[in-house]
């Protein structure tokens, strides 16, 4: 199995009215071959290993967002995210506060004035091939939420895919 796109898997924490009412949602599904590995290994065998370009598009889109007001991680939460032993509702994984997490599931992202996002890593081990789905889903507020959607739309989708590709590519899923 490669990375493919999908649905929004039935079993995630992600809310079925607010996915359906989502103004942007994907998810993409890759192989996990190392079905042993916890959802926080998982989450930072996609999201630790970021590539330089990657990395510099975001302290970008930092700069943009603090300049406008929003809450964007810092510089140091980019380049090298802190990994902690255990996680809970509310603390931060990588950049992102985290909304619920169980051993199979962690979402995370964050609510701005002008978008609030949601992130999902959902380990599905059960079954032949055991998978792991990425899904983002973002609710638009306003005029400046849709230009941004529009804009980074075309940078999310290539870019997860990618992360995915390489984590499985690179043997850490």
């Amino acid at each position: 199995m490669r990375v493919v796109e999908c649905g929004v898997p039935d079993d995630s924490a992600l809310s079925r009215a607010v996915i359906q009412a989502a103004d942007f949602r994907d998810s993409y599904r890759a192989p996990l071959l190392r079905r042993e590995l916890a959802i926080v290994e998982i989450f930072f065998a996609l999201f630790g290993h970021a590539p330089a370009y990657m990395k510099l598009l975001l302290i970008a889109r930092k700069a943009v967002a603090s300049l406008a007001g929003l809450e964007a991680p810092t510089v140091a939460e980019i380049m090298n995210p802190d990994v902690k032993c255990t996680y809970t509702v509310g603390d931060k994984i990588g950049p992102w506060p985290i909304f619920a997490i169980t051993d199979r599931e962690i979402v995370a992202g964050r609510d701005n004035k002008h978008m609030d996002f949601r992130l999902s890593v959902l380990k599905q081990a059960e079954g032949d091939p055991a998978s792991v789905t990425v899904s983002t889903i973002c609710t638009v507020h306003n005029v400046y939420g849709r230009a941004y959607l529009f804009c980074i739309v075309p940078f999310h989708r290539f870019g997860v895919k990618d992360l995915i590709a390489r984590a499985v590519a690179e043997g850490r899923l």
